[in-house]
C-alpha cells in the first residue's frame, strides 16, 4: 500500500534549472544510493540547486547533489555531498558525452522522484541563458499570465 501512495511523488525539484538554462533533451536515470540516503531522500531532505552531472570512464555521475544525513542513521550515515552514479543505457551515456563536449552545454538534474518504488533522477542537457534571455522569458511569462487573467475575467462577465 505504501508504494501506491509514493507513485510519482516528487522528492526534490530544481526550479532554478528552468530559469538559468534552456532545457534541450531530458533523460530519466536511476541513482545508486546507500540505505540512509534513500530514507533521507524519501523524507524530502534533498537539494539539487547546485548539482550537475558529468560522464567519466563511460559512466554518468551526479555531483554536488546534497542529500542531508538521515536523523536515525548513527555511525552508518552517508556523506551529504558525494558523487552518485547515474544508471543510464549505453546509448544515452554516449549522447550525453557528445553533448558535454559541445561548447556551452551541460547536464543538470531537474527533479528527483519516486517511480515504482525506485528513486529516479530526471536530467536534462542544458544551454546556459544569458541575462537578456532570462529577461525575455520573464516578460513572456508575465504576458501569458495577464492574458489568462483577462480571459478568466471575460468569462466571469
Amino acid at each position: 500500500m505504501a508504494n501506491a501512495r509514493d507513485e510519482g511523488k516528487v522528492l526534490s525539484d530544481n526550479r532554478q534549472a528552468g530559469h538559468n538554462f534552456f532545457l534541450l533533451e531530458r533523460y530519466e536515470a536511476g541513482v545508486v544510493l546507500s540505505g540512509t540516503e534513500v530514507k533521507a531522500a524519501k523524507a524530502g531532505k534533498v537539494q539539487l540547486r547546485e548539482a550537475y552531472a558529468t560522464v567519466e570512464d563511460n559512466e554518468a555521475w551526479l555531483l554536488n547533489a546534497h542529500i542531508s544525513e538521515y536523523s536515525h542513521g548513527n555511525q552508518f550515515n552517508h556523506s551529504p555531498v558525494r558523487s552518485r552514479k547515474l544508471l543510464l543505457h549505453r546509448r544515452e551515456i554516449d549522447k550525453l558525452r557528445v553533448a558535454i563536449k559541445e561548447k556551452g552545454l551541460s547536464i543538470v538534474p531537474t527533479k528527483l522522484y519516486l517511480k515504482n518504488g525506485r528513486i529516479k533522477c530526471e536530467i536534462a542537457v542544458a544551454k546556459g541563458k544569458k541575462f537578456h534571455d532570462k529577461r525575455e522569458s520573464e516578460r513572456a511569462k508575465t504576458a501569458e499570465s495577464e492574458a489568462r487573467a483577462a480571459v478568466r475575467e471575460s468569462k466571469m462577465r
